[in-house]
C-alpha cells in the first residue's frame, strides 16, 4: 500500500499510529441523506486522501457572504501580520480564550502554522469576540490542506457561513454561553442520571456544562474528533450536542459509584475524554450519540434563542469576552416552610438553564397569605414560570414546575381549560426524590412533526421575529409544534375558581381544591407519572415561588 499523502505539517509516525489509511479513495454520492449515512458510518474515515477530498467539497459548498477571505488574501497578509517572529512563539488571538492549540499529530511546523492562520483570521474577522473551538478546527483542517493558505480559506468559509438555517461555530460569548445553557437543558432532559451525579458532586453544575465544547474541541483524541467533524460538516451543530451528551452518558456509566479522581468533576471529565480510547471506540461513541432521540432542530433553535434572550436581559452582549454565570440559590436569603436549601438547589438544577440563573422569590405561602386559591392566583399572576410546592399532613412533599403565567386561565371564559408548554414537570421530594417530565420527551414516537404550511416555512425563526405574540421567554416545546394523537398528552396546567390541576388525561398528577385543604394525585397521560404522594391527601402547606433576576433585587 502506498504511503498516505501527508503534508509537511504532520508528524508521520504519530499519524500512522492514530489513523490507518486503508479505506476507499473515491466518493460518488451526491444525495444528502446518503452522505449523512456514509459520514455516520465512517466511509471516508480510513482514507486520508478521500477525507481531504470530502472536506474540500463540503466546505466549498457552504453558502458564504459575498466577500469571504480566500487563499490569496492569506498570501497577501501573512507576512505583514507575523513579521519576523518565530511561528512557535506567536501569541494566540484573544478570542480563543487561552485555549491551547491541540497537537493532533502535527509537528512543530504545523503547530506554528495554526498560530499564523489564527492570527490572520483575527485580522480578517474583527467581529469574532469569543471562539475557543477555532484552534482545534484549524489544526484538523491543516491535515487536509495543501498549504497554510488553503487551510485559512477553509476555516474562513466555515466562519463566514450565511445560511440562517445552518449554525456552525460560536463566534461570540453570547452565542457560546447560550449554547452551554442549551447543552445543560438537554442534559437535564436526556441524561438525568448523569445530571443527578453532576449536581451531587459539583458546587455549580452550570460551570461543568460550560466545558462541553472543550471536550470535543481539544480533549477528544484526533481520530475521534475527526469522526465527529466528518458528521458535523454534513449535519451541523446538533451533532455536537449529541456527541457531548454521549460522552456524559459514558462518563456516568464508567464513574458512577466511584470517588472523584481529582477535586473537580470538571477535571475528571476532561481526563476521561482525553483517555476515552480506554473506554469506547469512535464507532460506539457515534452510535450512542445518534441513539439519543433529540428534539427537532427547530425546537433546539427556539431553546437557544430563549437562552440568548435571558443572557441579554442579564447584560451579556455579543462583544463580551468572559463572564461566568452561576446557578443561584443562596442559603442566607432562602426561607421555606416546605423544603430545605439543599432540596431547593436540587429542584433548581431541574429547571431550564435560563431560569436557573435567577434567585427563588417567594410569591405565595399558605401560612402567610392564607388557604385561598383566589389569593394564590393573585400572588402568582404576572410571574412566569412558577414553582408549586406542597407539603401534606403526612410530611410528604411534592410539586410542579409550571412554565406559563396563571393569568392564562382567564382566556377560557370562566371554564376550566389547559395551557402551558412541554417544559412543565411534576416531582416528589419526600419520601423519595422522583421527577416526571412531559411524556413526549421520553417517548418522541408519540408525535411527528406537523405538516408544513405556508405560514410555517422550513427556514428557522429569526432572532428579531417571534412566533408568540406575547414575545414570551419560553416558546420552547409549545404544543403547536407537535402533531399529538390527542390532547391528553398536552394537558399541562389548568385553574378555575374551585380547583387547580397539573397534568391530565386518564387522571391528574395534582388536583388541589379551592380552599387549599384537600388534594389528590394519580397517574396522568401528560407526565406518565406515578402518584406523587398519598393518592388522597390533606394539605399542611402550599408555596409558590417565582424566578427573580439577581440584578433586580
Amino acid at each position: 500500500m502506498d504511503s498516505p499523502g501527508y503534508n509537511c505539517f504532520v508528524d508521520r509516525d504519530k499519524m500512522d499510529a492514530a489513523i490507518q489509511d486503508l479505506g476507499p479513495k473515491e466518493l460518488s454520492c451526491t444525495e444528502l441523506q446518503e452522505l449523512k449515512q456514509l459520514a455516520r458510518q465512517g466511509y471516508w474515515a480510513q482514507s486520508h486522501a478521500l477525507r481531504g477530498k470530502v472536506y474540500q467539497r463540503l466546505i466549498r459548498d457552504i453558502p458564504c457572504r459575498t466577500v469571504t477571505p480566500d487563499a490569496s488574501v492569506y498570501s497577501d497578509i501573512v507576512g505583514k501580520i507575523v513579521g519576523k517572529h518565530s511561528s512557535s512563539y506567536l501569541p494566540l488571538p484573544e478570542f480563543v480564550d487561552n485555549t491551547q492549540v491541540p497537537s493532533y499529530c502535527l509537528n512543530a511546523r504545523g503547530e506554528g502554522a495554526v498560530r499564523k492562520i489564527l492570527l490572520c483570521i483575527a485580522n480578517q474577522f474583527p467581529d469574532i469576540s469569543f471562539c475557543p473551538a477555532l484552534p482545534a478546527v484549524v489544526a484538523l483542517l491543516l491535515h487536509y490542506s495543501i498549504d497554510e493558505a488553503e487551510c485559512f480559506e477553509k476555516a474562513c468559509r466555515i466562519l463566514a457561513c450565511n445560511d440562517p438555517g445552518r449554525r456552525l461555530i460560536d463566534q461570540s460569548f453570547l452565542a457560546f454561553e447560550s449554547s452551554c445553557m442549551t447543552f445543560g437543558d438537554l442534559v437535564n432532559k436526556y441524561c438525568q442520571a448523569a445530571h443527578k451525579l453532576m449536581v451531587a458532586v459539583s458546587e455549580d453544575v452550570l460551570q461543568v456544562y460550560a466545558d462541553w465544547q472543550r471536550w470535543l474541541f481539544g480533549e477528544l483524541p484526533l481520530c475521534y474528533f475527526a469522526r465527529v467533524f466528518d458528521v458535523f460538516l454534513v449535519e451541523g451543530y446538533k451533532v455536537l450536542y449529541r456527541v457531548a451528551l454521549a460522552i456524559l452518558k459514558f462518563f456516568h456509566k464508567v464513574r458512577a459509584g466511584q470517588p472523584l479522581e481529582s477535586d473537580s468533576v470538571k477535571q475528571d471529565i476532561r481526563t476521561f475524554v482525553k483517555d476515552i480510547a480506554k473506554t469506547v471506540s469512535p464507532e460506539k461513541l457515534l452510535e450512542k450519540a445518534f441513539a439519543i432521540r433529540l428534539f427537532s432542530r427547530k425546537e433546539i433553535q427556539l431553546l437557544q434563542m430563549a437562552n440568548e434572550k435571558a443572557l441579554k436581559q442579564k447584560g451579556i452582549t455579543v462583544k463580551q469576552k468572559r463572564q461566568f454565570v452561576h446557578l443561584a440559590v443562596h442559603a442566607e436569603n432562602f426561607r421555606s416552610e416546605i423544603v430545605s436549601v439543599r432540596e431547593m438547589r436540587d429542584i433548581w438544577s431541574w429547571v431550564p438553564e435560563r431560569f436557573a440563573l435567577c434567585q427563588p422569590l417567594l410569591l405565595f405561602s399558605s401560612l402567610q397569605h392564607g388557604y385561598s386559591l383566589a389569593r394564590f392566583y393573585f400572588q402568582c399572576e404576572g410571574h412566569e414560570p412558577t414553582l408549586l410546592l406542597i407539603k401534606t399532613t403526612q410530611k410528604e412533599v411534592c410539586g410542579a414546575y409550571l412554565s406559563t403565567d396563571w393569568s392564562e386561565r382567564n382566556k377560557f371564559g370562566g371554564k376550566l381549560g389547559f395551557f402551558g408548554t412541554g417544559e412543565c414537570f411534576v416531582f416528589r421530594l419526600q419520601p423519595e426524590v422522583q421527577r416526571y417530565e412531559w411524556v413526549v420527551i421520553k417517548h418522541p414516537e408519540l408525535t411527528k412533526p406537523p405538516p408544513l404550511t405556508a405560514a410555517e416555512p422550513t427556514a428557522p425563526l429569526s432572532h428579531s421575529a417571534s412566533s408568540d405574540p406575547a414575545d414570551r421567554l419560553s416558546p420552547f416545546l409549545a404544543t403547536r409544534h407537535f402533531n399529538l394523537p390527542s390532547k391528553t398528552e398536552s394537558m399541562f396546567m389548568a385553574g378555575g375558581s374551585d380547583c387547580l390541576i397539573v397534568g391530565g388525561g386518564g387522571g391528574q398528577a395534582l388536583y388541589i381544591d379551592g380552599d387549599l385543604n384537600r388534594g389528590r394525585t394519580s397517574h396522568c397521560d401528560t407526565f406518565n407519572n406515578q402518584p406523587l404522594c398519598s393518592e388522597n391527601f390533606l394539605i399542611a402547606a402550599v408555596e409558590a415561588w417565582g424566578f427573580q433576576d439577581p440584578d433586580t433585587q
